[in-house]
């Protein structure tokens, strides 16, 4: 989620989001010189292993540093690198579901091809890399082929990657376990052979079209699907699962999704079921969320799809936008394929399956053709920690349009409601982090911009400032704004205008501050949720202590 940074905000989101585009003059090469091959250097007759690191074209102008994560024998027909859409390709299905059986085998007289069997008996061009950038987010992460690299810039790995992948089989060489295939009955379970691997079969809605969030297999290694973002436990070895996690997601596993009428390219892995990936496109459908691998299938889909919004009531309607709320527990198979959507775009998030617990909200643009998913949160029906919000996202073809501080301001909304004050859950995104850092100061200053100190006359706490504010504390400010004290405490001390005072903190009001920042942003206005829209009463909701017993 990436929306337009505040104004003094040490980071904006764009140059968050837009790092991608934005790299560093000192890793950049002109794109007028011709890259020759006497300027990349010979390819080495070793293969260059995992964890070795060499300089890569990027985006066809750049020239960056990174690190080799996996490798696969190279698959002619990856690499013909075509331009047309796959909506208007002119090979048929059945060409594409034979290539796809194909990427996945990478099999050799019909055994997977092992990482030392790259390294000894396949040449350099004829295996391809996964890649990470160095100091630059996994979301850039890419398949490139041997021509992208500067051999001359080469640096092995001192410990050997195939002294620890050697035996390992290459990536797509059938390295998932095997999900039973689904089947036509809803709610029909099935257990795996083996003890250590355990799969689940969920509810199923039109098979034809695909299985909804289908079955999928579960290692001994996949931290278990709770939640919404990821908390590790120290009990449970923070460095550990954080390992395992990377491990199991290293490597994207959909290229590109098609969802109402655009093209979006992913940025990490997500669980989807084994015969859904690896992909070069997904079709989703942008009303009930199904996935779907064939073109032939979802236009199929598509012109008989009776649905024009999500499923769950509208609390929410002005001026073209909308949100809908959605309950996991009653729309269970639509907030499946919602959390596999979305893992494609987030990286610590496993809330996949379990979504009994939680509610959606979905938020849409409306037009004559319906409502189209621009973003969501998620949030917690009961939540110890006092979180009012556990993922959210605006889908990458959507964002720069403020629909991230909207969906922040809606969660507080709510809280107000409830009368409770909340936080997001831990740990945000750089992204997410960035975002609500700025709402957070957006509506701090605000509010200080606003504060009469003469109206109030009550309190008389001793968390006082200097300028006049005597009566203002962190505790009022929280009241108000449904922001937790910490959160507030945090952006105050990144704007400099908190103090200690006889151990307890201070609002230190810097004027000159608020009144620069109140003249910026009345060039751009915030977009916010207007309350007065807002149809939501938490007296209609079972409390805490029935929602825990039901």
């Amino acid at each position: 989620m990436t929306e337009s940074s505040s104004p003094g905000e040490k980071k904006s989101e764009n140059d968050v989001a837009g790092q991608s585009n934005n790299i560093k003059d000192s890793a950049t090469t002109n794109a007028d010189s011709e890259v020759t091959k006497e300027s990349r250097g010979e390819a080495p007759t070793a293969p260059p292993e995992i964890g070795d690191k060499c300089e890569v074209v990027f985006r066809e102008i750049h020239r960056l540093r990174a690190e080799i994560i996996e490798r696969r024998p190279l698959c002619s027909s990856r690499n013909e690198n075509s331009k047309s859409s796959i909506l208007v390709a002119s090979e048929n299905d059945q060409t594409t579901t034979n290539t796809l059986k194909k990427r996945k085998r990478n099999t050799k007289n019909g055994k997977p091809v092992t990482q030392k069997e790259l390294s000894e008996k396949y040449p350099t061009e004829k295996i391809e890399y996964y890649i990470h950038y160095d100091n630059h987010d996994r979301r850039l992460d890419e398949w490139v082929t041997a021509d992208r690299f500067f051999w001359n810039t080469l640096e092995r790995n001192p410990t050997g990657g195939s002294h620890h992948h050697g035996g390992h089989p290459a990536v797509g060489a059938s390295t998932h376990t095997t999900a039973p295939k689904t089947g036509s009955k809803v709610g029909r379970r099935r257990k795996s052979a083996t003890a250590t691997t355990s799969t689940l079969a969920l509810e199923i809605s039109n098979p034809d079209a695909m299985p909804s969030a289908a079955v999928v297999a579960e290692t001994p290694t996949t931290p278990r699907t709770t939640g919404g973002n990821w908390r590790p436990t120290a009990a449970n070895g923070l460095q550990e699962l954080e390992r395992e996690h990377h491990e199991i997601t290293k490597v994207k596993n959909i290229d590109k999704i098609y969802i109402g009428g655009a093209e979006v390219d992913c940025w990490y892995y997500s669980p989807y079921p084994d015969e859904y990936q690896p992909s070069k496109m997904l079709y989703v459908c942008e009303f009930t969320l199904k996935y779907m691998r064939k073109r032939k299938t979802f236009l199929k889909h598509k012109s008989s799809c009776p649905h024009r919004t999500p499923p769950g009531r509208e609390i929410y309607r002005e001026r073209g936008l909308s949100v809908y709320e959605i309950d996991g527990k009653e729309h269970r198979v639509y907030c499946q394929n919602l959390c596999l959507l979305a893992k494609l775009f987030l990286d610590h998030k496993t809330l996949y399956y379990d979504v009994d617990p939680f509610y959606f909200y979905i938020v849409c643009s409306v037009d004559d053709s319906g409502a189209h998913i621009v973003g969501y949160f998620s949030k917690e029906k009961v939540s110890n920690e006092g979180y009012n919000l556990a993922c959210i996202l605006t889908f990458p073809q959507h964002q720069q349009h403020g629909y991230g501080k909207f969906i922040i301001s809606l969660s507080y909304e709510l809280s107000k409601r409830e009368g409770k004050v909340g936080s997001p859950e831990k740990p945000l995104s750089d992204l997410g982090k960035v975002s609500y850092r700025s709402y957070w100061t957006h509506i701090l200053l605000n509010f200080l911009a606003k504060y009469d100190p003469s109206r109030d006359s009550t309190s008389g706490g001793s968390n006082r400032s200097n300028t006049g504010a005597s009566n203002l504390t962190i505790k009022d400010i929280s009241i108000a704004t449904a922001m937790k004290q910490e959160d507030i405490i945090s952006t105050l001390q990144y704007l400099d205008m908190i103090r200690s005072w006889k151990g307890q903190h201070v609002v230190y009001v810097q004027q000159d501050i608020i009144n620069e920042y109140m003249k910026k942003s009345s060039s751009k206005k915030m977009r916010l949720c207007n309350p007065e829209y807002l149809e939501w009463d938490p007296s209609h909701y079972p409390s805490p202590k029935k929602a825990e017993k039901k």
